[in-house]
């Protein structure tokens, strides 16, 4: 019986080993509220090298296209104007609180990278697509898309051409050193269509060599080449053909080593694009400011939160955004739809929101 016993007992402290803990009762979930100046005096925001350089010059050093209408091109007075350009002037006013605290610079398409590598610029800004190998290969960052493009073909309407796949043979004017080139070429050999690549060292030149007639097509963005088609003798002679043979997506380019700065100019496109989607622009701001009872309005706008020092932007950074260069779709009605030479449908680049859905999606500001 005391055998019987003494096993019953050695059994019992076996299972006991092999069971596991008890787990410990959960408690309530705490959820994480995010530190700022104002719940927490000892906290420290982000640090941008970038921003400390563009304080203490006392201006954004911008890259833009030597002379693109629609996104880059100096008027009768010498003022820059265009959607790039716009986009470098909202940064100001998200950095510096004066959008016209930026200097701007040429580069071409060749030097556009090296340039920003070098730390000559702050942001480029000049109609440049993301790809792969850039983002990954350069050491550079794309914060965001600010507009969604492709690639066309511009031919004259005297052709009476339907399509690309009719190019048989055909002389195709394309800017050497961009995407367009390799997309091009990529296009054509798949469909096994025989073509001859005409090269040309600027759009510039190419429009020139097109207009000339050294070449049958054109080929660019389709944005630029509603661009080039505006500045021609003849617009109307010259048609966008419907195919559109690459994803272009264009947006401002910064360093990679200053994630801070990436997000101060990501923000500052999403509070452009915020103000769209809540109803805000350029001439609504200040009285909205006064009188807005939305929370999200609010706190895009400043009057509620803390969110700008945790960039280390002011209080009322999206506020000056909004105030002086305006919301997204009054600086692209503006510089490239119905207020423009280039008449361009918004397209793509509709909000996620709008009777005819587009890609544009801001995050919430909160």
């Amino acid at each position: 019986m005391i055998s019987r016993f003494a096993a019953t007992v050695l059994l019992l402290v076996a299972l006991a080993a092999c069971s596991g803990p008890t787990p410990a009762a959960k408690g309530p979930e705490v959820k994480a509220s995010p530190r700022t100046a104002a719940s927490d005096p000892g906290y420290k925001p982000a640090v941008s090298v970038t921003l400390g350089m563009v304080r203490k010059r006392g201006y954004v050093a911008c890259g833009v296209h030597a002379g693109l209408p629609g996104f880059a091109l100096k008027d009768a007075r010498g003022e820059w104007r265009g959607f790039d350009v716009d986009i470098c002037r909202a940064v100001a006013a998200a950095t510096l609180g004066d959008a016209e605290k930026v200097r701007f610079t040429v580069v071409d398409a060749k030097d556009r990278f090296g340039a920003l590598q070098r730390g000559e610029l702050d942001i480029l800004s000049r109609n440049t697509s993301q790809t792969f190998a850039r983002e990954a290969g350069l050491g550079v960052s794309f914060p965001i898309i600010t507009y969604y493009d492709g690639q066309g073909f511009l031919v004259r309407r005297e052709l009476g051409l339907g399509s690309a796949q009719e190019l048989t043979g055909a002389r195709v004017c394309v800017q050497e050193g961009t995407a367009s080139a390799g997309n091009v070429d990529d296009w054509f050999r798949v469909r096994g269509i025989k073509y001859r690549a005409v090269m040309a060292a600027s759009e510039q030149q190419a429009r020139a060599m097109y207009e000339g007639e050294t070449c049958d097509a054109f080929t660019a963005d389709i944005s630029a080449l509603a661009a080039s088609r505006s500045v021609m003798n003849n617009p109307g002679s010259h048609v966008i053909l419907p195919d559109v043979i690459s994803k272009e997506p264009l947006g401002p380019v910064v360093r990679r080593d200053d994630p801070v700065w990436a997000e101060i100019v990501r923000w500052t496109v999403y509070a452009t694009l915020l103000g769209e989607e809540l109803g805000v622009t350029s001439r609504t701001v200040e009285q909205a400011r006064e009188t807005a009872t939305d929370p999200e309005t609010r706190r895009l706008l400043g009057v509620e939160g803390d969110l700008g020092p945790l960039l280390g932007l002011e209080k009322d950074w999206a506020f000056q955004v909004i105030r002086q260069v305006g919301a997204y779709h009054e600086i692209f009605r503006r510089d490239l739809g119905g207020d423009s030479a280039l008449r361009l449908d918004r397209g793509l680049n509709a909000l996620w929101s709008a009777p005819k859905p587009g890609l544009m999606y801001a995050p919430p500001m909160r």
